[in-house]
Formats: C-alpha cells, sequence, structure tokens
C-alpha cells in the first residue's frame, strides 16, 4: 500500500508539474492574467487549462458515455469471427479521484468501486468482476471541437449461452464521453 502511494504521489508531482510547463509555454500568448489560479508554484490562467485537454482530463470528476457503435467477438469451429452493428450503450462515472486512482461506476444496480488511470493521454476506468469479466473504459486525451472526447469502451467476457440484453461474448463499444470538473 505503501509504494502504491508513493507512486501515485509523484504521478500527481510529474501531472502538475506537466501541467505548470504547458501553461508557463502558453503564458506569453494570453493578454490577461487576472483570470488565473495557483498551481503548484505557478500561475495557470483558465484559457491555458482549455487549451490543455490533460489537464481537463486530470480534473475529471464525472464522466458520462455513449457508444452508437460496436464489435462483437466469437469463435465458430475454432476460428475468430467478428460482427459490427449499432449499439445504445451509456455509462457514467463518478466521484473520479485520479489522485487515488478511484471512481465509482453507477450502473442500474447502484455504484461499484472501480480503478482509475490517468495516462500521458488518455484517462482508463477499470472495473473486475469476481466472476471473470473485465470491463474496461478509456477516454482518449483529444476533445472534438465540440467538447466531446472520444472514448473506446471493451468488455472481456465470454459465456457458453448466449442471451439477448446481456454481455456473453467479447464486446468493443466507440463514442463519446462528456467531462465534468
Amino acid at each position: 500500500m505503501r509504494t502504491r502511494h508513493a507512486r501515485l504521489s509523484l504521478q500527481r508531482l510529474l501531472c502538475r508539474r506537466v501541467l505548470l510547463a504547458s501553461a508557463l509555454l502558453l503564458l506569453p500568448s494570453i493578454s490577461g492574467l487576472s483570470a488565473g489560479l495557483y498551481l503548484g508554484g505557478g500561475v495557470v490562467t483558465l484559457a491555458a487549462q482549455a487549451k490543455d485537454p490533460m489537464g481537463r482530463l486530470a480534473g475529471a470528476k464525472t464522466v458520462r458515455c455513449e457508444f452508437p457503435t460496436m464489435a462483437s467477438g466469437d469463435w465458430k469451429e475454432g476460428v475468430p469471427q467478428s460482427a459490427t452493428k449499432a449499439a445504445s450503450l451509456s455509462l457514467r462515472f463518478e466521484k473520479v479521484d485520479v489522485d487515488d486512482g478511484t471512481a465509482q461506476a453507477v450502473g442500474p444496480f447502484g455504484p461499484s468501486e472501480i480503478n482509475v488511470r490517468l495516462t500521458v493521454n488518455s484517462l482508463h476506468f477499470m472495473q473486475s468482476f469476481r466472476e471473470g469479466p473485465l470491463y474496461l473504459t478509456t477516454v482518449i486525451g483529444r476533445p472534438r471541437p465540440d467538447g466531446r472526447w472520444p472514448a473506446v469502451h471493451t468488455r472481456h467476457e465470454y459465456t457458453d449461452v448466449a442471451l439477448p440484453g446481456y454481455t456473453s461474448r467479447p464486446e468493443q463499444y466507440y463514442g463519446t464521453c462528456t467531462v465534468e470538473p
């Protein structure tokens, strides 16, 4: 536990230094410093924050995702097969804390604790179930002009019986998310 805490503290420090360095590079092009925040020894303007996608992901507290497209996989007589189709999957993550690496996935049966990892170009949400499935959602650090973020949600799961409406084979969903501070 102590090693994990030290690693998270180092990640937090490095993230703040990257944010600060990014902000300092942007400061000469920003005319007013009055709308600024003090962060780790430097001033970061609101305009600089808006231009810094990873800073926005690092400050995420709620993430809402919509996935309109999916691909599923299966093995027919041992040969891998895939199919793509329309989907309607919505996910919500709350109480996101990139420093502690935790969040809550809010689903139809209530919230569940999950792991979060902020990297240099994405924000990952990982949910591992005791029964075996692993779900991974990645928000890619390249926001679109409309403010939504590209995202991928993957479900690593396989059951012998396929039931409509339930994940029984590997699935990957493609869509976008909104990020709220």
